[in-house]
């Protein structure tokens, strides 16, 4: 079966974690530290911090913004729950806005809308995570520029996107948001088996992540409330968690960061080879502008009869998925009174929507089976 995603690990990445291994440090050192200045630099932002997972990360960056009880979240329904759930981590509600059918990101004209009546509502967000969807960045200027006009926080959910172009700069630059965040899953673009960052320019949500990432605890005399003890002394000063990457991990990050470019122009390739030769099929392909600038983490299709597609694929030995099933339609958002038909743009998508596979190790020899496999269904 030719999977829809997988990671690529090399000599390289395995003598990284040996390395690490045969150390003294394992847990959270100086390799964890390496990586967060590598991707820092790497996207150009002024700071970063790594955490285990990048639900971890969404969490601490709604935490440093002290989203709470009464707050309200705005993110996309097409997009993984831990986007959604972030916001009920900290007490605060979720809200969502409908994606555009063309890029499946979320629609600024809806979240322009939405905002105006929020405001006479008094309902106003207190953050919006817009999520760049498949590694195709959303429209963070016009997102940035309804910031400041209605005073909300910006969190970039780029999850599916390390590598990716913006306006001539690297998704995480954080130019129209306050933190953005990024995943290293092993189906994502690079992976640290799990991990996350969160990245900013803002030294004080800096501090503020670093703080809550390990317990909240500090050895810093200046946050103490008196002098310390000695050099064992630690106070906790806030509520905070035990999400911290290790440098085992870290080691495999930051080796597969030095690989990040190679595997982002593969997946471009792949993705363009898609274009071309199934845009004459009767589907919906991914827009022709993301071509250069996305980092193709997931290449989706919309089909009409998606469930016979979907299955004749799988019988083929082709690994197909479906990503994703509007939160707002699973149970527990539904408990919530979120209902089928509340976002109509999104509930269409799915019910067309089909990843195929692609990774850096897809080989054109595979990519032109399935696309004679595809072909072969859609035209018996």
């Amino acid at each position: 079966m030719i999977p829809y995603g997988r990671q690529h690990v090399d000599e390289a990445d395995t003598q990284a974690v040996v390395e690490v291994l045969r150390s003294a440090l394992i847990t959270q050192g100086p390799v964890a530290d390496k990586f967060e200045h590598a991707i820092a630099s790497y996207v150009q932002a002024n700071y970063a911090v790594s955490v285990c997972n990048a639900t971890a990360a969404l969490h601490l960056a709604c935490r440093a913004l002290e989203l709470g009880a009464g707050d309200i979240l705005w993110t996309s329904p097409n997009t993984f729950l831990a986007s959604a759930n972030c916001a009920l981590y900290c007490g605060a509600s979720v809200d969502f806005v409908d994606i555009d059918p063309v890029t499946y990101n979320m629609c600024p004209n809806a979240l322009e809308e939405k905002l105006r009546e929020a405001k006479k509502n008094g309902r106003l967000p207190k953050i919006v995570i817009p999520v760049h969807f498949s590694g195709a960045s959303c429209d963070m200027e016009k997102i940035g520029r309804l910031a400041k006009q209605y005073g909300f926080f910006v969190i970039e959910d780029a999850s599916h996107a390390i590598g990716a172009d913006y306006q001539e700069k690297k998704v995480g630059s954080c130019l129209y948001s306050d933190i953005a965040v990024f995943s290293f899953h092993p189906v994502k673009i690079i992976t640290s088996g799990e991990g996350g960052m969160a990245v900013t320019n803002q030294r004080g949500l800096y501090e503020k992540i670093k703080l809550l990432r390990s317990h909240a605890m500090t050895r810093n005399q200046e946050h103490m409330d008196k002098p310390s003890e000695g050099i064992w002394y630690y106070q906790q000063i806030a509520l905070g968690y035990n999400y911290r990457l290790t440098d085992i991990q870290a080691a495999l990050g930051l080796s597969q960061l030095k690989k990040l470019d190679f595997f982002v122009n593969r997946r471009r390739q792949l993705a363009k080879r898609y274009y071309e030769k199934l845009k004459n099929l009767p589907i919906q392909l991914p827009s022709e502008q993301q071509l250069a600038s996305s980092s193709w983490h997931l290449y989706v299709i919309q089909v009409d009869n998606r469930a016979h597609v979907f299955d004749e694929l799988r019988k083929a030995g082709i690994g197909v998925h479906v990503h994703y099933i509007p939160v707002h339609t699973q149970p527990y958002y539904r408990s919530m009174g979120f209902k089928i038909g509340d976002f109509p743009n999104a509930e269409r998508y799915y019910s067309k929507a089909i990843t195929l596979p692609l990774f850096y190790e897809l080989s054109d020899e595979q990519q032109n089976f399935i696309i004679e496999a595809l072909s072969k269904i859609l035209c018996d």
